[in-house]
């Protein structure tokens, strides 16, 4: 195989030479595409290239009346009158200010790996005291900020705001959505370039986005195979460290050859996955079951609430009238004859795991007991994950 830096050095000046058609052909005589595989590009991601969380700070004006209430959010007006003083309006000491059209908000806003200075983001304003609505409010000049303390971006512009709340003068209302939430897409400019080591060093490390030795050796190899020996090294079940040339164009070159290259994942483990809040059941490909007979009865339990009112005797002239709550509880059990036993065979499928389930008619809660027993049987050959 073609030595990898003669290699790069080749497809770069033939990249410049014929234009981006001669390299497409290079990736497209790579071999056939595997019934299961996927492109590196979609199964790992380059080290060092992420993206920065950013947080500010700032007001939204122009509200109809739905913003913080003064005496509840004062912060909100001490943030508006030091607006003013930066601008040479100074405030009558004293004076109490009742604004209902202006709302403290936090800013918040996600910077892309290698998003440059001029470029611009999305950005989320969310309310952070009372107000009840920001539709049609804008938000002010606003400083996004890195952990490191450093302004990245700035933000301004108009909301837009998927929720609506309208109320009563009864107490009555009704909310669609969050209406203190909105977005401003393109809000934010970006002001700083965040730093990063793409272009130094001699080697490119892949990071899995699922840890499996299986998939890191796959990998390896497929590089391996495409570029030539110990080009590639796998040096945990996560990562994948490649040679790679010193020169910035031709790196570019080569992860753009590296991404494309397809490798077929490792299976994943034998998993049982059990949402205790919505009763859902994910059970994977991998899942056996040894030889077992269950039986599952149930209870159910009934709790029906009512009051009764205790009146005093008419004429009485003492005591006053009472409301005292009663409570009703029955528990009624399944007879055992009415829940059929079912058995399953040695090293039974995932289909024949969920053909039994279904012919018992199992409902969700049964079926995650059903489960736990079997593990705790020794029967069930998985883990049971709990979210």
């Amino acid at each position: 195989m073609t030595n990898p830096r003669a290699f790069i050095m080749i497809v770069s000046q033939s990249y410049y030479r014929f234009g981006l058609a001669f390299l497409l052909s290079i990736l497209c005589a790579f071999g056939s595409v595997q019934a299961k595989a996927e492109r590196i590009k979609d199964i790992a991601s380059v080290a060092g290239i992420r993206s920065n969380q950013l947080l500010g700070y700032g007001l939204v004006v122009g509200l109809d009346g739905t913003g913080d209430k003064t005496n509840q959010a004062p912060f909100a007006t001490q943030s508006f009158i030091s607006m003013l003083k930066q601008y040479g309006i100074a405030l009558p000491a004293g004076s109490r200010m009742q604004l209902k059209n202006i709302a403290a908000v936090m800013v918040t806003a996600t910077l892309p790996a290698f998003a440059k200075p001029g470029q611009t983001i999305d950005i989320t304003v969310n309310s952070i005291a009372n107000a009840k609505s920001l539709r049609g409010g804008s938000l002010l000049m606003t400083e996004l900020k890195g952990a490191d303390g450093n302004v990245y971006a700035l933000g301004q512009g108009n909301l837009v705001v998927g929720g609506l709340g309208v109320g009563g003068l009864d107490g009555s209302k009704i909310t669609i959505n969050v209406p203190s939430v909105g977005r401003i897409p393109g809000g934010a400019s970006v002001e700083r370039e965040v730093p990063n080591n793409f272009s130094a060093g001699q080697s490119i490390v892949f990071n899995l986005n699922r840890n499996d030795f299986t998939t890191a050796m796959r990998m390896a190899a497929k590089i391996n195979e495409t570029l030539g020996p110990d080009v590639a090294r796998a040096i945990d079940s996560t990562s994948v460290r490649v040679d790679a040339p010193v020169n910035v164009a031709q790196k570019v070159n080569y992860l753009a050859l590296l991404e494309n290259l397809e490798v077929e994942p490792g299976d994943e483990a034998a998993r049982v996955v059990i949402n205790s809040r919505t009763g859902t059941i994910v059970v994977g490909q991998h899942v056996r079951v040894s030889p077992v007979a269950i039986t599952h009865g149930s209870l159910t339990v009934t709790i029906s609430e009512s009051v009764n009112i205790s009146q005093p005797s008419a004429f009485s002239g003492a005591g006053a009238t009472a409301v005292v709550p009663e409570s009703n509880i029955s528990v009624e059990q399944t007879p055992l004859t009415n829940r059929p036993m079912f058995k399953f065979a040695p090293g039974p499928s995932l289909d024949e795991i969920v053909r039994a389930v279904n012919e018992v008619g199992a409902a969700p809660g049964d079926l995650m007991a059903i489960l736990e027993a079997l593990k705790q049987a020794g029967a069930l050959k998985a883990d049971i994950m709990v979210i």
